[in-house]
């Protein structure tokens, strides 16, 4: 292709996306994910569920962003319940450069999804995991996509 052209990438002419929850722990850069159908309070706490497991006796720090289902009653209502195992921190509104997930979705999209055409989801998936597995074996200063975090744990949606 040319310098200058618009490349052009075929399409089924539908939207089919992949949900996918995920954290980032601020020492040392772990990157743990999750894929879910929907985005909804029930699938948050259970991913909620699975982080407690992961870094079980430890209190967790989490600082999340706005999204819908983090606001929402039920989730809220977990948290209350869970506090001794789970404190969780909410970002101001709009403020995408404080939320690390847009590093990383920045990253997974320019090597992995930018203007490629997938089959199907499950190719998709299979891009994304390598993409995210190859972040999780990155250390800090090897990629740099961490080098400016200020916070514990962030919550992650793409």
């Amino acid at each position: 292709m040319r310098t200058g052209a618009q490349p052009e990438i075929l399409t089924m002419g539908q939207r089919n996306t992949l949900k996918i929850f995920g954290t980032i722990e601020r020492h040392s850069a772990r990157f743990l994910y999750h894929f879910r159908a929907v985005f909804n309070a029930e699938t948050y706490i259970v991913y909620l569920e699975r982080i407690l497991q992961c870094y079980f006796p430890q209190k967790v720090y989490m600082i999340q962003d706005n999204t819908s289902y983090h606001k929402d009653r039920d989730s809220w209502g977990w948290f209350a319940d869970h506090r001794r195992h789970i404190e969780v921190y909410k970002l101001p509104a709009y403020s995408a450069q404080f939320n690390t997930r847009e590093r990383i979705w920045y990253h997974t999209r320019l090597l992995g999804t930018h203007n490629r055409y997938f089959v199907s989801q499950e190719e998709l998936r299979v891009v994304l995991t390598s993409k995210f597995r190859s972040i999780q074996k990155k250390t800090v200063s090897g990629y740099g996509l961490f080098a400016s975090i200020s916070i514990i744990i962030v919550s992650l949606y793409l």
